[in-house]
């Protein structure tokens, strides 16, 4: 058998060779390949009761609050709610700072006395709203941040019972 030279294929580099030398290529095929699975698997018009936005693109201003200075935040899904809650004692409100912890507590007047039940735990305080002049004796607002199903369990304490708060 005769000897022959070696045969050498011209261009062809190995495959990660190939790789490194087109990095900014690969680079960029695997974003669009990121982005495409992130709009495939983004919320669908069955999600749009669950807080997503009805429209194709977000708001580009946040809605103001009424009579207040601060843009209100926009609502996102989650598992946690803002919840106004009128305290019985507006003396102990003025005592509470954006981001204190508190418990909610509604007792209830019985003909046998009194009742006490914790219905919101470790509440975090988001807002004390400045009074309204000429308020009577009606206690004083605090906005809480609780979550879904304790907001509701606060819906329904304060119609039926007076609130006070202890901060932890």
């Amino acid at each position: 058998m005769p000897h022959f030279a070696p045969v050498r294929v011209r261009g062809g580099l190995p495959l990660p060779g190939r790789l490194v030398r087109h990095r900014r290529r690969a680079v960029a095929v695997g974003l669009a390949v990121t982005a495409a699975a992130l709009v495939a698997a983004g919320p669908r018009e069955a999600d749009r009761s669950r807080g997503h936005p009805a429209g194709p693109s977000a708001p580009e201003a946040a809605p103001m609050s009424p009579g207040d200075r601060q843009p209100a935040r926009p609502r996102r899904a989650g598992t946690t709610v803002t919840a106004p809650v009128r305290i019985a004692d507006a003396a102990t409100v003025r005592l509470l700072r954006p981001g204190d912890r508190v418990d909610v507590i509604a007792a209830e007047e019985t003909a046998s006395g009194g009742e006490a039940r914790v219905v919101a735990r470790g509440a975090r305080v988001t807002r004390v709203p400045e009074p309204a002049d000429g308020t009577g004796d009606d206690g004083a607002l605090v906005v809480l941040s609780v979550p879904r199903s304790t907001a509701a369990g606060l819906a329904g304490a304060s119609a039926t019972a007076r609130l006070a708060v202890t901060m932890w």
